[in-house]
């Protein structure tokens, strides 16, 4: 395959497939718990429930019953992240700890990724949930936290199975996961978990060292390339992590940072409403283009991390960019060469 079909490949878009369909439901998912934190006061706490949201992602062009039992098993990933990293939170958990939790999360994850064959592929949202949730000062005891993105999930889940009213077909849909760890199906998801396991251990372990506030940024971009078929997509999906990563700061930094348009300054007093808003828009955004162009999903997808980060504990903008810039680039960097120096078997599933 010649050089210049490789660069032709990191900005084609695929074709669209009903993409604005999935990017209302999962708007719709975030906007109504989002909206209702909000109303009752309390902001800081849509993170949870965004990450609990984020339920509504998986599943998106299958049969109803398909994706029904497919956003279950992904809320599963996702409470279990979002679970844990309030765990490490509330109970102050350093650093390197932190690494150690979340690179074993990762080996975890991605056998049960493998196995319910879950589509987007691989725990990248949970690895997510985890770090981010374990990153902020916990405003609310841990079994709170978890409720608020569990029902959040189940929302998601009771929007996603909407649409079967209307039809009231039942379509069992094909069961990817039957022969998923049998004979060499399981050693080649074992080797997928180790590999999990050493991108996302060794970016947080160079996040830490590097004395960032934010490693957890870095093990989750670690996680992205890993999510390949096979070494070209897995490069391709490095790629756009970064590039999409540093246009979705410049997004970041024309929200947070004081300028005559700022959306901030325009609603004095709002700002919490405003990131809300923002953050719902800029979600429906990256639903709309996930399945079409990673990196152009990631030019929405950053400041929705980012600001519901704000949301739970404001912080220095600036920092907070360099870093971000700085962690992605070291771990997609090390998602890459993980991939390339440790090869994933391919297994034909019928």
């Amino acid at each position: 395959m010649s050089l210049l079909h490789h660069i032709r490949s990191l900005h084609s878009l695929a074709p669209a497939n009903k993409d604005q369909v999935s990017a209302w439901r999962v708007a719709i998912s975030v906007a109504v718990p989002s909206l209702a934190l909000l109303a009752a006061g309390r902001p800081e706490l849509i993170g949870y429930a965004v990450f609990g949201a984020l339920t509504g992602m998986y599943g998106r062009t299958e049969p109803h019953q398909l994706r029904l039992r497919h956003q279950g098993q992904a809320a599963v990933l996702l409470l279990t992240g979002v679970g844990v990293g309030v765990f490490l939170s509330v109970h102050h958990i350093h650093s390197w700890a932190l690494v150690v939790a979340e690179a074993a999360f990762a080996g975890v994850a991605s056998l049960f990724t493998d196995r319910t064959a879950l589509k987007p592929a691989g725990p990248f949202f949970g690895i997510l949930a985890l770090g981010a949730c374990a990153s902020v000062p916990a405003a609310v005891p841990w079994h709170t936290a978890v409720l608020i993105a569990a029902g959040s999930a189940g929302f998601s889940i009771v929007i996603g199975f909407g649409g079967w009213f209307r039809g009231r077909t039942w379509h069992r849909g094909r069961r990817r996961d039957v022969a998923a760890l049998r004979g060499a199906g399981r050693r080649a998801a074992w080797l997928h978990a180790a590999r999990y396991v050493t991108a996302v251990g060794a970016a947080g372990t160079l996040g830490v060292l590097s004395g960032s506030g934010h490693p957890h940024w870095a093990m989750a971009a670690a996680a992205v390339p890993l999510a390949g078929a096979d070494l070209p997509s897995s490069v391709y999906r490095g790629v756009h992590r970064i590039v999409g990563t540093l246009l979705g700061l410049v997004v970041v930094a024309a929200i947070l940072f004081p300028w005559p348009g700022s959306p901030l300054l325009a609603f004095p007093g709002h700002e919490a409403g405003v990131l809300a808003c923002l953050v719902i828009i800029l979600q429906f955004s990256t639903e709309l283009f996930m399945a079409r162009h990673y990196g152009l999903a990631m030019v929405s997808f950053t400041p929705v991390i980012l600001l519901i980060g704000q949301l739970a504990a404001p912080a220095d903008p600036g920092v907070l960019i360099a870093e971000r810039a700085v962690e992605t680039g070291v771990g997609a960097a090390v998602g890459i060469l993980v991939v390339v120096l440790i090869r994933r078997r391919r297994v034909a599933v019928s």
